[in-house]
This record gives C-alpha cells, structure tokens and sequence, in this order.
C-alpha cells in the first residue's frame, strides 16, 4: 500500500459524536416502534374484546405500516428541501408523543371503543414518523462519510437500532420476571410506553446539536427545481426502485421475524417460556450490535454485493430448519435467534449504504422513504398477523417457506445490483 494511502487511513478519526447524535433518535424510534409487538400479548386484552384481541391489536400493528410510505413520501421531500437535520426532529417528536399517549390511553373497559380508536391513531403518527426517519437518518448517515469509509458508517443505523431492541428485549425481560402475568396485564405494559416517550426529549436535544450534511446544501436549488419527484423515481431509476423493493422485502421479513412476530408466537403457538425467550432474543441482540461495525469494515474491504449474497442464500436455506427449532427450551431458542439475526446483519451493518447509492441527493431522501417503506408496509406490517393466521390452523411452517421464498427473490435481485464499494454519491 502507498505510503500516502496509510496515513490517510492512520489519521481518520470516526466523528463517534456526530454518529451517535444521528443514531439516537434512531434508537428511540425502534425502541418505541418494538416493544408494541413484544408487549401486545399483554395489553391486547386491555383495548379489544374477546377472543381475536391478539389479532387486532396486531392488525392495528399492520394498519400502521400503510402509513409509513405516506411518511416517506411526505418527510422524504420535507427533508430533500429543507434538510435532513429538521426532517429527523420530526420524526422523532412524533413517535415518542405517539409512545407516550399508548402509555397513558385508557383501556376499553373504561371509555369502550374509543380506546383502540385512539390506540390506532397513536399507532398512525408513529407509522408517518418511521416512515421518514428510515430514509432520512440513512441519508444523513451515508452522507458525511467519505466514500471509503460508508460502510463503517452506515453501521452506526444498526448499532443504535440493536441497542434500542436490546432495551427492548431486557425490559421485557427484567418485567416478566418480577412482575406476575396479571401485574403485566395491569399495569406493567405500560412501562415501556412511558420509559419510550421520556426518551424521546432526550433525543430532542441531541439532535439539535447536528450540523447539516454538505451534499443537501450544495444540491438543495436542483431539488426545489423538481416537479412530480416521485414520479421521477420510476421514470429516470425504474431498476433502482426494483433493487430496492427487491432486497428490502427480504430484509424487512427477516427483520419482523426475529424481532417482532417471533415473541408472541414462539409463547403463545409453541408455548415456550416468555422469558426465556426474551432472554434468547437479548443474547441474539447483542451479537447483533455486535457484528454490525465489522460488517461495514468487510464491505468497505470487499465489498456490498457478496455480503449480500451470503445473507439471502443463507436464509433461503435455513429458515424453514431453524423453524423447528421454536418450542421450548432455551438451548434451541438461543440457536434461532442467534443463527438468523447473525446472518441479518450482512444487510442491516450495510443498509443505509445499499440504500443512499441508488439515487442522487436531490431524489434521496424521497426515493427511499417511498419505495422502502411501501416495501415495510407490505411484508413487514402484516408479518405478526400472517404468522398468527398461519399458527391457528397448525400450518405455522408455511410462514417461514414464505420468507424462504422472499430470500430466493432477493438473491436474484441482488445478482442485478452493481458493486458500489468506494462510490462517490451521486
């Protein structure tokens, strides 16, 4: 290696602050978009009658994600013509105001069906906030990097997103623990809403210390000069839309599975033991955090494209044996959820990369929050119901041929994807 080359590689310091301002935001908004899933088996009870109460809390879980393009669209411009640092405010006000209310919300018995009403517009503000906090915080991320280094980057997303689902996981934990069945039932789901939208002011402040990224301000004027942009997405990146829709729909589904769908259906289809399995899920997450930087530090090496192929032929291969392996026990839980969310993070260490090096800037933050969160709204949202719906009838290998199938599709896509390692954006 030239000797100019490894100084400049010597003298590179990560700017861990700035990093760590972008992700927490982030962090919070998985933390209080996560614990409706690994708590709903306790309130559902509490907001819908009878015995569907699971499946339509779940449903109310879905119906959210169909907000989520619109917060793409609508926070993906915002932040194209006014930047990403105030688009990223947003979105992290809405969704700790929406975690703070489901923590407060009366329960059906008490002002009857107004309670899942507003449960559901709670869940409706938090999904346009995730809708454009994906693409915003991955746009801002992937553009203070330098092109060398995106990689290394863009794994901060997943580390603030695996420690905002290792809080998660070791509440539930430290909660079904110490707490009976009928305390959680209670009161005690309402713990993390409360701990979510109090963390959200923490968030707030952080944020507000960001400096603007230098390629929205050089190319603010060319996007204010775009008329119909999501119209432009299909018409000048038709095969960037495809790529994207094609490897999110795999990963959205791996994401879901492991750290959503996979809690109330490993407790309450193969009845295993709650907190062992919010134990498993807490190990599995801190191999996630784990793994994600040196991801990034491979594709920066070697490159995006292979890391992705691993992830979705691994998947398409094991995911229907590791399925076998949700009863009870901790051994064979610790397996599952190790072994798939090890191999998620190929992709999660490289996303906001993947995703930012399909558009230009003045197109970014509108073309991934459209078409990911279209993506996420269609295979991601309806994951906890198709599990549960494929559970009642005994047929719950058929989900996971289902994510063996996606991985197939992704494979196929991601063999279309040029090698991006070192790019400038354009």
């Amino acid at each position: 290696m030239p000797e100019s080359a490894t100084t400049t590689t010597a003298v590179h310091r990560l700017p861990v602050r700035k990093l760590v301002a972008a992700s927490i935001g982030n962090a919070i908004e998985w933390y209080d978009w996560t614990v409706y899933t690994a708590f709903s088996v306790y309130f559902a009870s509490r907001f819908f009658p009878g015995e569907l109460a699971l499946i339509n809390t779940l449903a109310a879980f879905a119906l959210a994600f169909f907000f989520r393009p619109l917060g793409g669209w609508l926070l993906g411009r915002f932040a194209d013509l006014r930047g990403r640092k105030p688009a990223m405010l947003v979105t992290v006000a809405l969704m700790a105001g929406g975690s703070l209310i489901i923590g407060v919300l009366p329960t059906f018995d008490t002002i009857g069906w107004a309670a899942p009403i507003l449960l559901v517009l709670a869940r409706i503000g938090q999904g346009l906030s995730l809708g454009g906090e994906v693409s915003n915080a991955s746009a801002y991320l992937a553009e203070i990097a330098p092109a060398s280094r995106r990689g290394r980057y863009s794994s901060f997303f997943y580390i603030s997103t695996g420690s905002a689902l290792l809080a998660a996981s070791l509440l539930g934990f430290l909660l079904t623990s110490v707490l009976t069945k009928d305390q959680l039932t209670d009161f005690g789901w309402r713990i993390p809403f409360v701990l979510g939208g109090v963390l959200g002011l923490i968030g707030l402040w952080l944020r507000r210390a960001l400096d603007e990224t230098e390629q929205f301000e050089e190319n603010r004027a060319k996007a204010k000069a775009l008329r119909f942009p999501l119209l432009l997405t299909l018409t000048q990146h038709p095969k960037a839309v495809g790529q994207l829709v094609g490897f999110s729909m795999l990963s959205t589904l791996c994401y879901y599975t492991f750290f959503s769908a996979l809690t109330p259906f490993a407790v309450k289809t193969r009845h295993a033991d709650d907190t062992d399995v919010f134990l498993a899920l807490s190990v599995a997450t801190v191999l996630f955090i784990a793994l994600q930087y040196p991801m990034g530090v491979l594709s920066d090496r070697f490159g995006r494209k292979p890391q992705l192929l691993v992830w979705s032929a691994a998947t398409a291969v094991l995911i229907v044996p590791l399925s076998t392996l949700v009863r009870p026990g901790l051994g064979s839980l610790l397996v599952v959820f190790c072994t798939g969310i090890a191999l998620y993070t190929a992709m999660t260490s490289i996303a906001p990369a993947i995703m930012s090096e399909l558009f230009p800037t003045e197109l970014r933050g509108l073309g991934i929050g459209a078409w990911y969160n279209l993506t996420v709204a269609l295979f991601g949202g309806t994951a906890p119901v198709v599990i549960q719906l494929f559970a009642a009838p005994g047929a719950s290998t058929l989900f996971f041929w289902y994510i063996a199938a996606g991985a197939a599709v992704a494979f196929l896509v991601i063999l279309t994807l040029p090698e991006t390692r070192g790019i400038e954006l354009r």
